[in-house]
């Protein structure tokens, strides 16, 4: 997913912020009002007043919860009608029939707006596929809502009866210049009897076409899109196969709210807890593909407790 830590450090301007702000409302999406009909009848997504009474008094007041979001299949993304769809718009949904609220939600355009739609006050809070790190904390307060990790993709039906990392000694493994997944391939490298011939291509549509051309045997690539677009067939993951099996260098996904919002955060946090508590959560997370993913406890700024890879 997104990964902030090099967009925004500890010190940030005010200046700056808004600057990254205006350079992103060009790509914004209009903002859309998210439907609860279906999530509406999972167990658990119900208008619960003890929490509802516990929003800021402005929230309550609008009876609005502005939600900024970016696209990442499944995570959020456009269905081919234009309707904005995937985990991060049922949870939205199941949020505000929880919570009593209308929630809008916009499309940002971009991960780099993220973070500045939150420090910005532009929105209450983010819903979108970003990953938790110790220095996002330092800006903002981060709700970890699912885990993220990495995987391997082969061409269709793995014809190499690729298992694990190990499987990629000797192999051709494409992958994007300057990535995590491309540093992980490196480590793994380094193990290897017979060195991982690693190849470095710009762009990661390249690295996925590398890998459905045959000029690569493999990719390392994020979990959650791999795993959807492999198994709906969809997008760039036509002609290729994830390896749902393989779980590498898991961490935590986060909402987003401001430092100075803590009313907004634990509503939200014992919000989510219900919708785990009573499997809610746990369904929506199974219909994008990504059950793997999914916490058995919501916590906030964790990041710190997960193992470095």
């Amino acid at each position: 997913m997104k990964n902030v830590q090099t967009i925004l450090k500890t010190g940030i301007s005010t200046a700056l912020v808004t600057l990254m702000t205006l350079s992103t409302h060009a790509a914004e999406s209009a903002a859309e009002k998210m439907d609860a009909a279906d999530v509406a009848k999972l167990p658990g997504v119900v208008l619960t007043q003890k929490l509802a009474d516990g929003l800021p008094a402005s929230i309550k007041a609008s009876g609005t919860l502005k939600v900024a979001t970016d696209l990442t299949p499944p995570i959020s993304f456009h269905d081919d009608e234009g309707k904005l769809v995937g985990i991060d718009a049922d949870i939205a949904a199941a949020l505000g029939v929880i919570l009593g609220l209308d929630v809008q939600m916009t499309d940002v355009g971009a991960g780099a707006a993220i973070v500045p739609a939150i420090l910005s006050k532009r929105f209450d809070m983010t819903i979108s596929g970003i990953n938790d790190d110790v220095e996002l904390e330092k800006q903002v307060d981060v709700i970890d809502y699912m885990y993220d990790a990495t995987t391997i993709m082969t061409i269709k039906d793995n014809r190499l009866g690729i298992k694990s990392m190990e499987d990629l000694c000797g192999k051709k493994v494409a992958v994007p210049v300057g990535t995590f997944q491309g540093k992980m391939v490196e480590a793994a490298s380094a193990k290897c009897k017979a060195p991982i011939d690693i190849m470095a291509i710009p762009k990661m549509p390249d690295v996925l076409q590398a890998v459905r051309t045959g000029r690569a045997d493999a990719t390392v690539n994020g979990y959650a899109t791999s795993v959807y677009t492999t198994e709906h067939q969809t997008g760039n993951g036509k002609g290729l196969q994830a390896l749902p099996e393989i779980r590498l260098a898991v961490g935590y996904l986060g909402m987003l709210t401001a430092k100075d919002n803590p009313e907004l955060r634990d509503t939200v946090v014992a919000a989510l807890q219900q919708m785990v508590d009573s499997g809610a959560y746990e369904t929506i997370m199974k219909k994008w593909s990504l059950g793997p993913l999914a916490v058995k406890t919501v916590k906030v700024n964790d990041a710190a407790s997960m193992p470095a890879e």
